[in-house]
């Protein structure tokens, strides 16, 4: 079993490590499962850093005056994006090296 992103094969799952998981999760359920899982991961990742996003940039959506806040997670992230003082990760690190 091959995982992939965006045609990068990430890591392969041998056709033993597949039997050892096999052993636990029924056969016939293990594609349905692993993707399950592997979305779980990936959308728990999203919504940890939304969470921090959302108690970082609210107070200082409001501070900035804006008077639309959106409730909808999409436009709350488009909106915080297109503050001029917004910095991404490798930003913020990036200026923390320079100063």
């Amino acid at each position: 079993m091959k995982i992939s992103v965006n045609d990068l094969e990430l890591f392969t799952l041998s056709d033993v490590q597949k039997k050892v998981i096999q052993n636990d999760i029924d056969e016939d359920k293990f594609y349905e499962d692993m993707c399950r899982r592997l979305k779980y991961i990936l959308m728990n990742k999203y919504e940890c850093c939304f969470a921090r996003l959302k108690t970082e940039w609210e107070p200082k959506l409001k501070d900035l005056g804006e008077k639309y806040i959106p409730l909808d997670e999409e436009e709350f992230a488009l909106t915080v994006f297109k503050c001029p003082s917004y910095k991404n990760r490798k930003q913020r690190d990036i200026e923390t090296e320079i100063t």
